[in-house]
């Protein structure tokens, strides 16, 4: 049950980045306010991670970090944070939780793991849910490459994820941060210099708390959540608990941004509670034994 409660804790924090950004992209260029917010985050990290004396991650796991500083965190916000320029929060968010799916079929096809009946069924009835509440805000009118730059922004993520997972129990989730945002601010500066054409401007008032949000809640605390969980969970259990942030940035957006609340986005919430329920049951599971296995009935 920790677990669960530290998942919904980051859900909640994941899902108001969503509505976080709307306070920030229409006054600076998305790529870069996202290249400043990395950079200020990693700042502070490395500083306090210094001051701490924290023994830093060897070689290789480094070079695990710096492809989850690429693709997990730069690739994958650039994507969404670009898309909501033309999209609203809440789709961007359920754009943006196709991550759960290529992290578990990347789990099976490239390291090997086995994934239990009942964790499929629940990340099914994740997706479900995340249908609903998609089917109920309709399409019309949205722009392809909009919901193409979310889509590469998830897969992108899922890449991460992948390649960081056989480093997860042994890097703690502080310096994990630390240098995946220094990477990340790397990465997103370089790309925000090749495809953008204006700098950042003097921030107005709501651009300027919607940045300090995303420094201290969502890239601080956020992250230091998101890492934890990928230490304690499976790479595919704790991936999909971003399918409940679709639901939880339509409320968001209902209540802070004025965007519509339907009753397919409440009952998308309720059958995407009740698929990560499963996930979570099938990880208390004892693992299925070899003479058990289907294949040898």
């Amino acid at each position: 049950m920790a677990g669960f409660g530290l998942g919904l804790l980051f859900v909640v924090i994941w899902a108001s980045a969503f509505t976080a950004i709307k306070g920030l992209v229409p006054e600076w260029p998305p790529i870069a306010a996202l290249a400043i917010r990395f950079t200020c985050v990693g700042a502070i990290l490395v500083a306090v991670l210094v001051l701490r004396g924290v023994k830093w991650p060897s070689r290789a796991d480094g070079w695990r970090l710096a492809a989850m500083g690429v693709f997990g965190s730069a690739g994958y916000l650039a994507g969404s944070w670009l898309a909501s320029l033309t999209l609203p929060s809440g789709l961007v968010a359920l754009l943006a939780s196709t991550a759960p799916l290529f992290v578990a079929l990347g789990e099976v096809a490239f390291l090997g793991r086995r994934v239990a009946p009942l964790a499929w069924a629940g990340l099914g009835l994740g997706w479900l849910g995340v249908a609903v509440l998609g089917a109920g805000r309709g399409a019309a009118g949205f722009e392809i490459w909009g919901v193409l730059l979310a889509l590469g922004g998830a897969l992108s993520q899922a890449a991460g994820i992948l390649v960081f997972a056989p480093a997860r129990g042994r890097v703690d989730a502080w310096s994990a941060n630390a240098i995946q945002a220094a990477i990340a601010a790397l990465a997103l500066a370089l790309l925000a210099g090749l495809v953008e054409q204006r700098l950042p401007g003097p921030p107005s008032l709501t651009a300027a708390l919607s940045l300090a949000y995303g420094v201290v809640v969502v890239g601080i605390g956020g992250y230091a959540l998101y890492f934890t969980l990928l230490k304690r969970l499976p790479p595919a259990t704790a991936a999909a608990l971003q399918l409940l942030a679709p639901p939880l940035a339509a409320v968001l957006g209902w209540a802070l941004l004025g965007e519509i609340l339907a009753w397919t986005d409440v009952a998308g919430g309720m059958v995407t509670l009740a698929g990560l329920g499963l996930l979570f049951r099938a990880r208390d599971l004892p693992p299925l034994r070899a003479k058990d296995s289907p294949s040898r009935r």
